[in-house]
């Protein structure tokens, strides 16, 4: 088995607030090899920005607070780094597509300015001259199969729709040889024609290029359509993982089983029951699994000990002291 690209070990994340301090994360745990598509799913709120903001180190300190953890990117971890290290590696090694293409682009530089400025400091040695530079702008934008990319160039984000904008995104994420792509919920602003062809350009992508890829998103049909392996986050942990068909066809955590089972069925048989309950508060979390409250199988032990991962098979991996 190759050698992790990213381990992300026991992360907490805080955050100080004037009602107290907000325990997001509670002890993530998450590996990425190399040319491995991974998904991050769950309930909006789960944590799953904050994870990946913690890997790009884009969280405000203060008000976050990182008491304990480690993310280790070969071999050496991120949480530690210089800021000369870091910038480095933002530039030229791990990219991320935000959520929102109209809040990633800054409505008064046209996409031509911000394109060439992001290649510009990428540090690449094929581009030197200014002609080099606008020269592998329009590149990045045939490359994501935008029409007229000169025309594109010279219009400002708001000229433009949802699915261009995106597009744009994506060319700029691409345009360093990024061994590391986090995709932050990439066609939840689109409509589902949009957002699928989004997605398969971004495939097609990456696996060209031979990049790692952490797609984050609650679509779970979009997830099992694109990756290897599966993390299942809640309420700040993650509650199990697994190769991506296996998870899907075999849910174990009765959060796995509950997200699975709220997708509505293409048979007809309807919308199943879904999970009662709401994510905790985080300011005051549940002791013990944080799902409790809301499982059907609680038993004393889930209310006052934390499960560890239990290994079910030789990929997955589930957190519940069911198994």
């Amino acid at each position: 088995m190759s050698k992790p690209l990213l381990e992300i070990r026991n992360l907490h994340v805080w955050f100080k607030v004037f009602g107290g301090i907000l325990k997001v994360l509670d002890g993530v745990d998450l590996i990425v090899r190399p040319g491995e598509k991974i998904g991050l799913v769950g309930e909006m709120g789960c944590g799953k920005t904050t994870t990946m903001k913690s890997i790009m180190k884009l969280l405000p300190i203060p008000p976050a607070i990182i008491p304990e953890g480690e993310i280790i990117y070969k071999g050496k971890n991120i949480l530690k780094m210089s800021s000369e290290e870091l910038q480095r590696i933002r530039r030229k090694e791990i990219s991320m597509i935000f959520e929102d293409p109209t809040a990633a682009l800054n409505p008064v530089f046209t996409i031509g300015q911000q394109l060439q400025d992001a290649i510009k400091f990428s540090g690449s040695n094929n581009v030197k001259t200014k002609k080099d530079i606008k020269n592998r702008a329009i590149q990045a934008l045939k490359e994501v199969s935008l029409p007229d990319p000169e025309r594109i160039l010279r219009y400002y984000p708001l000229q433009l729709s949802g699915g261009m904008r995106q597009r744009i995104c994506i060319s700029m994420a691409l345009i360093s040889s990024s061994e590391l792509l986090i995709a932050d919920e990439p066609g939840t602003s689109l409509d589902v024609t949009i957002q699928d062809q989004i997605l398969r350009l971004l495939k097609e992508l990456v696996e060209k290029r031979g990049s790692s890829i952490i797609l984050i998103s609650h679509a779970l049909g979009l997830v099992r359509g694109m990756t290897d392996r599966v993390y299942v986050m809640y309420a700040g942990s993650i509650v199990e993982t697994g190769k991506t068909k296996e998870l899907f066809s075999n849910p174990l955590h009765p959060y796995s089983q509950g997200l699975l089972n709220a997708i509505p069925k293409l048979t007809g048989d309807g919308i199943g029951e879904g999970i009662s309950g709401r994510i905790p508060e985080y300011i005051n979390p549940p002791s013990g699994c944080r799902f409790h409250p809301r499982c059907r199988y609680v038993k004393p032990i889930c209310k006052e000990k934390k499960p560890p991962f239990f290994k079910v098979d030789e990929d997955h991996e589930v957190k519940c002291f069911k198994f």
